[in-house]
């Protein structure tokens, strides 16, 4: 299968660091392979509606909502690329993957059969020294995405807080150059990778 990146920029901020970083590695990506960009500020979601317990969502046909779910479905590798907001994802970023909720309960899409063995990805700048604050953000995508029986890429961390700090970060940029080289293992649940750790005693 061609591989399709589908980066969703989650910034209120056009061209910032965690944009700048990600567009270094998505530098590194071989030509053949596709690239859609998506600004989650300029393609908006509404509030998620939870209805699991009163009906069945309905596919939507336009909007918004209609572009993302499109795109998810088309992508095999997905990068999330939202800047660590409060020790997390920001906001829209979050608001994309609440919808990812509604989707799975969607007849007929089979949502989580489709993502399921594809990649998911993480990019995001802190302005905090000490990357262990990013945590949060981290275990949020690597739980997406062994909850998806998808395949996980990490993420990839860059220090900057004023516009363009993170293209003075050469340790970030160096990462950057291989991030998306790798091969990236299936996701799993932190108690699974501790049982398996326990297993291999």
């Amino acid at each position: 299968m061609t591989r399709r990146f589908l980066f969703l920029l989650g910034s209120s901020r056009p061209d910032g660091n965690t944009e700048l970083l990600a567009r270094r590695a998505a530098e590194q990506l071989p030509e053949d392979v596709e690239q859609r960009w998506i600004s989650l500020a300029e393609h908006p979601l509404p509030e998620f509606e939870d209805l699991r317990h009163d009906s069945d969502h309905v596919r939507p046909t336009d909007g918004n909502a209609a572009l993302l779910l499109d795109a998810t479905l088309d992508a095999t590798d997905i990068v999330i690329a939202s800047p660590l907001y409060w020790y997390s994802l920001s906001s829209p970023t979050k608001r994309y993957l609440d919808h990812w909720s509604g989707w799975l309960r969607t007849p007929g899409l089979d949502f989580k059969a489709t993502l399921a063995g594809r990649t998911l990805w993480g990019v995001t700048a802190l302005a905090h020294e000490e990357q262990v604050v990013a945590d949060p953000l981290i275990g949020s995508l690597r739980n997406s995405a062994a909850y998806m029986g998808m395949r996980f890429g990490g993420v990839l961390l860059g220090n900057g807080s004023r516009p363009g700090d993170v293209l003075r970060d050469t340790d970030a940029l160096a990462r950057a150059k291989t991030f998306f080289g790798q091969e990236p293992p299936q996701a799993r649940f932190p108690y699974e990778e501790e049982a398996a750790a326990r297993l291999t005693r």
